[in-house]
């Protein structure tokens, strides 16, 4: 088969990265874009198949940027992962506009115009689109300081399944991983000290039902599974893949 060419935004770091390594060993050609240069780096290290490029996907025109550079180099493209992500605690009493906006960029504004400037290369590929949620967005349950992150989140999922309806005509489908509470570093990057972050997830540990926050790999089986060609009818569906925690 022709190894398919795979873009991964957020792909220096935790998911992103554990998610460019699987698709690697499988034969896969990757793209990891993200904004340091160095954590790109890291990840590319020792794999021939992935290569970096340093864009930040919030800024105007960044979605040309990265599916140009992912064409010159690769030819074609048949998977795009919607990884990159950030998030910032702090309850409605003490929001802040430029930690709203920025989360807003990221986490939708960013996606929607990457994955419009991808859209003739993925018809072309009989392509797929897996949206990086989270499963704090899912169900009815509130999440007391960090309602813009959770609501991103679910318009991202609202992404999903209006894309697939619309993108079904020219072949592309789009699903959506919706991680549960992931071992990826990112208390610290938002602000926590080490030993925060390592209570916040010991915490949260004792309320998963199989009793272990996910590590990156967990959730990286999933988003290439749900993009390998031999779930072609799948399309629409928001995956949770958090050990049972939006069940209780």
């Amino acid at each position: 088969m022709t190894p398919r060419t795979v873009i991964i935004t957020g792909g220096g770091t935790g998911i992103g990265r554990a998610a460019a390594h699987r698709f690697a060993a499988q034969g896969d050609r990757v793209l990891v874009v993200g904004r340091t240069a160095a954590a790109l780096e890291a990840a590319a290290d020792g794999h021939d198949r992935i290569r970096t490029l340093v864009a930040d996907v919030t800024e105007p025109g960044a979605g040309e940027k990265v599916v140009e550079a992912a064409l010159r180099a690769y030819g074609r493209l048949d998977v795009l992962v919607n990884n990159a992500g950030t998030g910032t605690f702090a309850p409605l009493a003490k929001l802040d506009r430029d930690a709203t906006q920025q989360q807003l960029a990221t986490n939708l504004v960013g996606p929607a115009f990457l994955a419009q400037a991808a859209l003739d290369a993925l018809e072309a590929a009989g392509g797929t689109i897996v949206n990086v949620s989270s499963a704090g967005s899912l169900g009815i349950q509130g999440f007391p300081d960090n309602s813009v992150y959770w609501a991103t989140k679910a318009a991202l999922n609202h992404f999903t399944r209006t894309w697939a309806v619309e993108l079904a005509p020219r072949g592309i489908r789009v699903v959506s991983v919706a991680p549960g509470v992931t071992d990826t570093g990112i208390g610290e990057r938002v602000g926590m000290s080490a030993d925060e972050y390592r209570a916040f997830l010991d915490r949260l540990a004792e309320r998963i039902p199989l009793g272990r926050v996910a590590t990156p790999e967990d959730v990286a089986w999933w988003i290439t599974t749900l993009a390998d060609p031999a779930g072609r009818y799948m399309t629409g569906a928001v995956v949770p893949v958090d050990g049972g925690l939006s069940l209780t």
